[in-house]
């Protein structure tokens, strides 16, 4: 059965981001993830990453059809 949440780590190899950009990702609110365990480790629900990656392929596709690009890669 796979993992329901996803440690940082885990989302940053799955965007092929790095860890502090999963980070920012989650502490300005674009991605919800929660505070677990004693030591307040973030976890994000393998649903709401899905979800984002899906915000962002609107995001994408509404960009590409305004005939508009985005430089912020």
């Amino acid at each position: 059965m796979p993992a329901r949440f996803l440690p940082l780590a885990d989302v940053a190899e799955t965007l092929a981001i790095s860890s502090a950009q999963a980070y920012a990702l989650v502490r300005t609110g674009e991605l919800r993830a929660i505070k677990v365990g004693g030591r307040g480790q973030w976890r994000v629900e393998d649903s709401e990453l899905e979800d984002y990656i899906q915000r962002m392929y609107a995001q994408t596709r509404e960009i590409v059809l305004a005939g508009g690009e985005d430089h912020t890669a």
